[in-house]
């Protein structure tokens, strides 16, 4: 069984990662801004090859939870949730790989750019957004 704690965990990390280097990146500098969203988008990395793990290898059930109920209206209930299959899970892999591939390789690309840390915040939330 996959928590749903795991789950938000893999979609959150590389959010809260751009909130604190957006936001503090001055206080943190160069160095924090990068080594914090490249953290979240590592835990993101890692928490998702498990979750494929566990679907493929382990044959854990497909997860389909309701996070919250967004509207009722009518008889009509329209949900925000996951839907975690074997297909989802190979794609947050994949997804969470790649942009932690770019965050490590833009350390040195991006080293004379006075937006260094508003750059390494955007590609977090990106992440964030590919993983939504």
């Amino acid at each position: 069984m996959i928590s749903q704690s795991v789950l938000l965990t893999i979609v959150l990390a590389p959010l809260l990662a751009a909130i604190l280097a957006g936001l503090a990146g001055k206080v943190i500098g160069r160095a924090g801004a990068h080594t914090v969203t490249i953290a979240g988008v590592a835990i993101a990395f890692g928490l998702s090859a498990y979750v494929l793990k566990l679907l493929l290898v382990d044959g854990a059930p497909v997860v389909n939870q309701s996070v919250y109920t967004w509207l009722v209206s009518d008889g009509i209930r329209m949900e925000v949730g996951f839907l975690i299959d074997n297909l989802s899970a190979m794609m947050m892999t994949v997804v969470t790989f790649v942009s932690l591939c770019v965050h490590v390789y833009t350390i040195g690309y991006m080293k004379d750019d006075p937006g260094y840390q508003r750059f390494f915040s955007y590609i977090s939330l990106f992440t964030f957004s590919m993983l939504m």
